[in-house]
Formats: structure tokens, sequence, C-alpha cells
């Protein structure tokens, strides 16, 4: 799996600077960071070979969807991704750019300008004014996977910046990271960011499209974790984390907004209540069949 994630990692860390964000953010030009993914071929890994891509399982490309969030690239490529092994699969030619999805009617996230949105009004999907079958589940549960997979990857970086920060910021002559306080809170969002590891692998582990109940599992625990991550970045930080210079905004932002697209962490669990109180096993059987 490293021969797979690193060259996509290297290809994120040398496109996805932090420089290139914050001129997207201000309202530049995408083009030359999506050129660059487009052309490592990564948009076809979900893609069966049979069309052309790489034949890759949910969980074999999960750790490239935390790499998304790990760079906090300002495009929708988890989607495109995602979306094009839709396509594949309705045997519709994917067309050139962006895909964005619109889980609710005029609710896209995470789109650009040139993006194309795959929208699900309860029925079918359509794109590009070309309706096609509608998974089971709809589109909210493959949305809420994306969403899970980045805030696993954004965590994941902010607990890095996090530590190297305590461990070279002094005051009275030793480094912050020493204090006893300060050394619980960051073991407890430490622990956090295992935890939505694992919710995000556990929810690709059930096959794409994926399951409703280990999406929901995933983005309700990645969804709860999210503030709590944020917040001791930002206490560790002190006021430089707040500001526009300080490149942890840029992560702490986009866990706050992912925390609530498709689904907060509320929503997933009064749906997956809902469908607990509709199945007649008993419990550890269910939360059994939920991690496979």
């Amino acid at each position: 799996m490293n021969d797979l994630l690193e060259p996509f990692d290297r290809l994120l860390a040398d496109a996805s600077t932090p420089a290139v964000i914050r001129a997207i953010e201000k309202g530049g030009s995408a083009d030359v960071l999506w050129d660059a993914i487009a052309a490592s071929g990564y948009l076809d890994a979900l893609v069966p070979e049979a069309a052309g891509g790489a034949g890759l399982s949910l969980a074999d490309i999960c750790p490239l969807l935390m790499a998304l969030g790990r760079h906090a690239v300002p495009l929708p490529v988890g989607e495109t991704m995602l979306a094009r092994a839709l396509l594949a699969g309705a045997r519709i030619p994917a067309p050139q750019g962006p895909i964005a999805f619109e889980t609710a009617p005029g609710s896209p996230f995470n789109a650009c300008e040139s993006a194309h949105v795959l929208a699900d009004d309860g029925m079918t999907l359509t794109l590009v004014g070309q309706p096609f079958t509608r998974p089971e589940g709809g589109l909210r549960p493959i949305a809420a996977i994306v969403r899970a997979c980045a805030i696993a990857g954004a965590a994941d970086h902010l607990l890095e910046m996090t530590v190297a920060y305590a461990n070279e910021r002094v005051q009275f002559g030793k480094p912050i990271g020493r204090q006893q306080a300060l050394q619980q809170n960051l073991a407890v969002m430490a622990e956090q960011t295992v935890a939505c590891r694992l919710a995000a692998q556990t929810g690709c582990a059930g096959g794409y499209p994926p399951p409703f109940r280990a999406a929901a599992l995933a983005k309700m625990m990645t969804s709860a974790a999210a503030p709590l991550i944020a917040n001791t970045a930002h206490a560790v930080h002190g006021a430089i984390g707040i500001s526009a210079e300080h490149d942890v905004q840029l992560y702490t932002r986009r866990l706050h907004a992912w925390r609530l697209a498709d689904g907060s962490e509320s929503w997933w669990a009064e749906q997956l209540g809902a469908d607990r109180l509709g199945d007649a096993g008993p419990s550890a059987d269910y939360v059994r069949g939920i991690a496979g």
C-alpha cells in the first residue's frame, strides 16, 4: 500500500501547498492543482480495470482519501474518484474536470466553479443532465465516507503540527510540551485522532458503495472528534494559531466544515439509532455487523 500512497502523498505535498490553498481560497485558479492530480491517474483508482481504471477497492484507496485531508486539498478530488466509479458502473463516460456531490437540493460542498455536480434527488442520480440508477442508500453515505476520511487525514496532520509546536515553544526556560496538563490534552488529541483513522478505515472496509451502517458510524465518530481535535490544536498554539498567516487555521476551518457537511454526528447518530431500533437482533450482533 505504501507503493500506492507515497507517490500520491508526494504529489499533494508539492501541488497542494499552503500558498496554493490560500490563493485558491482567495479566488485564484485551481487549474494547475487539478491538472496535476488528473494527470497522475489516481482519479480512476476505484474504476474497474475493464473500464480503464486500477480496479482498487474502497479499502485500498482509504489512505488516498485521508491524504486529501492531510494536505487540505481545496478541490472535490475524493468526490470525483468515487463519482467516476459510479459512472463506470453505469457505463456512462465521466466528464472532464472535478465532480462535486449534491446530497440535498442546492447543497454541493467543497465544489469549485468548474465542477460538475452529481445530484441525488432521492430517486435517481443526475450528472450533466443525464440520470442514472441511484445506489442503495443514495449518495449521502458515499459523501459521508469522503468527509470521514478527510477529517481523519486532517486530524493526523494537525496532531503532528501541534506536538511539534509544543516541543519547540519555550516558556519559563523549557518547552511547553513538558507541562503535564498540556501532555494530557495532547494524549486525548492523539486518542481522538487514532479513533478517527479507525472509524474511516471501518467505513471503507465494507466495499463500494459503502453500507449505510458503516458510513454512518464513520461519519458519526469522526464528526464528534473533529471539534475536540481542532480546539486542542488552537489551545496549544495559542493566539498564533488563529492568525491568517499560520497554517493551523487552514485545517481547523476544514474540520469544522467537514464535521457538518453531509450530516453532523448528531444527525448520523439519529439515523443509526433508528436503524438499530428497526433491527430485532442482539446489539452485539448489530455492532459486529457494522465492523464486518
